[in-house]
């Protein structure tokens, strides 16, 4: 809208705009910055509250993870401490030295010689030997022992009409080598090999029943001296608690490697003992002390 002013130094008109319309012109300016603005302003704030969601969540996510781990410590079971065992027997040292005591049963078994020159096998016969024993542990596994022992061979056989009975006393000294399961237990079981050395300490022969008038007469010579090889096993069982005592229990065999009769027989005589070895089974029974 416009209107005339008359100037009166002039006397021009002037047209002149109206004050209301450049008021009205001026407001819509400012309503469409303002909402320019308000526009940038929701726009940014939406954008923050996209980040501040997606930091929430974000830090929602580290807090249950965070939360998980201390449920897990919570609910972790605790280590039981196992009981005591119970302290272990020590087993006693190992002892060096043993002394014993034998008892030794024996059967023995030689070829003899009739007086027609037949040979035949002696009826063995139970004797009973005795002896003593030294040895020395190198280990707990290993061992050297060395005995000596009494015995006395029996020997009975038929002669024609004849019963004859030979008698040879021994002293044997076997040398051996010990291999052990384990000497510190209380049961420990032996095997045992090695070198015998026998000693003839006496020898008689008895006969009974009808003399022969026959010119030939029986006579029983045997060499002084015997080697063989002994071998043998056993166990040993602790009696106390130091193993200081211990009852053995065993067998103990003997195999000849020299021929044991005496070929100085004279005239009008014949040795009854075939030229043989001796060979000899025994049980041992005993106590050792260990020191």
């Amino acid at each position: 809208m416009y209107y005339r002013v008359y100037d009166c130094n002039f006397g021009k008109k002037t047209v002149t705009p109206n004050n209301t319309a450049l008021k009205m012109k001026k407001m819509k300016k400012i309503i469409a910055s303002t909402m320019f603005a308000f526009t940038i302003m929701q726009t940014s704030t939406s954008s923050l509250i996209a980040q501040q969601d997606s930091v929430k969540t974000v830090y929602d996510t580290v807090k249950v993870i965070q939360t998980e781990k201390v449920i897990h410590d919570t609910v972790r079971v605790p280590v039981q401490t196992p009981p005591k065992e119970e302290a272990k027997k020590e087993r006693p040292p190992l002892r060096r030295g043993e002394f014993g005591l034998r008892f030794m049963p024996t059967f023995t078994s030689l070829a003899l010689k009739t007086n027609n020159g037949q040979v035949v096998e002696g009826q063995a016969t139970l004797s009973y030997g005795y002896g003593i024993m030294l040895g020395v542990n190198l280990s707990k596994n290993v061992g050297l022992q060395a005995e000596v022992n009494y015995n006395s061979i029996s020997q009975k056989y038929k002669d024609q009409n004849l019963d004859r009975e030979i008698r040879i006393n021994y002293i044997n000294i076997p040398v051996l080598l010990s291999i052990n399961t384990d000497k510190t237990r209380c049961v420990n079981f032996n095997v045992v090999a090695g070198p015998q050395f026998g000693l003839n300490v006496g020898s008689s022969m008895t006969t009974n029943g009808n003399n022969n008038t026959d010119t030939l007469q029986a006579v029983l010579a045997v060499k002084q001296g015997d080697v063989g090889l002994a071998y043998g096993a056993g166990f040993e069982f602790a009696l106390n608690r130091l193993h200081t005592i211990r009852f053995d229990l065993g067998f103990r065999g003997v195999y000849g490697l020299v021929n044991i009769d005496d070929n100085t027989n004279s005239n009008n005589t014949y040795n009854v003992l075939v030229r043989a070895s001796r060979k000899s089974y025994a049980g041992y029974a005993g106590f050792t002390f260990l020191f």
